[in-house]
């Protein structure tokens, strides 16, 4: 597999969004295609691709100098559990240390956490919900 940055223009793009709706949004009674998706040219789409097929994707937005947020991390089912997701993260602060930013910010599902936390994010705050299941905010400092 290897990690390919695409445009919403890129024909994988789809991929994404059907990856994210199949995973992250079906399961909990939404659809992605409901979301705005309006500012998703203005983000960089990581699509973690295995025989020109979408199996894992992340999307990274800047919300302030410095800082962007990590947001719709998904992994294909069959693919879970395999590292699959870890260098979708890597390719992803690597991409952000090489653009000048200091701090990655991103809202865990709550069994999601124990993932990120190995991969050297810290919680912050008190558990919250969003789209209806807990998550906790969490981030990482790239840059000591």
């Amino acid at each position: 597999m290897n990690v390919k940055i695409i445009a919403v223009t890129h024909p994988l793009y789809q991929q994404v969004l059907d990856l994210r709706d199949r995973i992250l949004r079906k399961p909990l009674g939404h659809s992605v295609y409901a979301d705005d998706l309006s500012d998703e040219p203005n983000q960089v789409i990581l699509a973690g691709v295995d025989n020109e097929k979408v199996i894992a994707c992340g999307i990274l937005k800047t919300v302030g100098p410095g800082t962007m947020k990590l947001r719709q991390m998904a992994v294909e089912e069959s693919f879970q559990g395999k590292g699959i997701g870890n260098q979708v993260l890597k390719a992803a602060e690597l991409y952000a240390t090489q653009n000048g930013v200091k701090r990655i910010e991103l809202h865990a599902r709550k069994y999601a956490l124990p993932f990120y936390e190995k991969a050297g994010y810290t919680s912050e705050g008190d558990e919250f919900t969003e789209v209806g299941i807990p998550h906790f905010a969490m981030y990482k400092n790239l840059v000591e």
